[in-house]
């Protein structure tokens, strides 16, 4: 059992408790109460809950108009955990602005399993068959937490992002939580949530049912139909079915 945050760091420093271990119930339990784990290889486990909380709701999320350019003529597609152990070694690799990385081998092996369990879910950009970008994260019930995001094209994460808000409407999903407010995620739509708020509506997202994402994981869709809003389809025999009618 973890700390309040609110009692354990009232000055919100967002700093926890340290310790335990990533083993899938105590990182369901930790997700379940507004922690998330994150540290270097060489320090103790360290659980974290922000001051404000970086969040966004799917149904408000709205492309810039240059991505959607770019999506329209796209020849790209997007897909719901067909790589997991790819994106997430791919997240893990040091970025041009710094030479380490918290996504190290013991978090990989944590969330590979949340993964197999059917908690944990990525989100691929396809050019061909070669995999350009992609996001990862953890379900629970109608919150996705989202984890960490790579690009190997520009602007491939950002296509990722959109293809998740898209999925996250479409399947129930209310909010997305982004952890750590940053210019890009803001860039993004992302927007501030105090603490307290957020603690005080987490029970209510996690205790609700959830439709299983592993379900589409054998369509790939194509991401110049994401400025189309399509929906995505159990087993759906093309990936451009539309219908009319959200820490790199």
């Amino acid at each position: 059992m973890f700390p309040k945050p609110d009692v354990a760091d009232p000055e919100g420093l967002g700093l926890i408790a340290i310790g335990a271990d990533l083993a899938p119930q105590t990182l369901l339990s930790a997700y379940s109460q507004g922690l998330f784990p994150w540290f270097n290889e060489d320090e103790p486990i360290a659980w974290w809950s922000p001051e404000p909380r970086c969040v966004l709701d799917p149904s408000s999320f709205s492309p810039s108009k240059s991505l959607k350019r770019l999506a329209k003529s796209s020849s790209w597609h997007w897909s719901v955990n067909q790589a997991f152990e790819e994106v997430i070694h791919a997240c893990s690799l040091p970025r041009s602005y710094a030479d380490d990385t918290w996504i190290h081998d013991e978090m990989i092996q944590a969330y590979t399993e949340l993964h197999e369990l059917g908690y944990a879910h990525s989100f691929e950009v396809w050019d061909e068959d070669n995999l350009i970008g992609g996001l990862y994260g953890l379900k629970i019930g109608q919150i996705y937490f989202g984890e960490s995001m790579f690009h190997r094209q520009s602007n491939a994460s950002k296509v990722a992002f959109w293809a998740l808000n898209n999925f996250c409407q479409h399947t129930g999903v209310e909010l997305i939580d982004c952890q750590l407010p940053n210019p890009h995620l803001q860039s993004l739509g992302a927007g501030i949530m105090p603490r307290q708020l957020f603690l005080a509506e987490l029970s209510g997202w996690v205790s609700q049912p959830s439709l299983d994402w592993h379900l589409f994981s054998d369509t790939r869709y194509l991401v110049n139909q994401l400025a189309h809003t399509i929906e995505p389809t159990l087993n759906a025999p093309s990936p451009s079915i539309t219908q009319p009618n959200r820490k790199d």
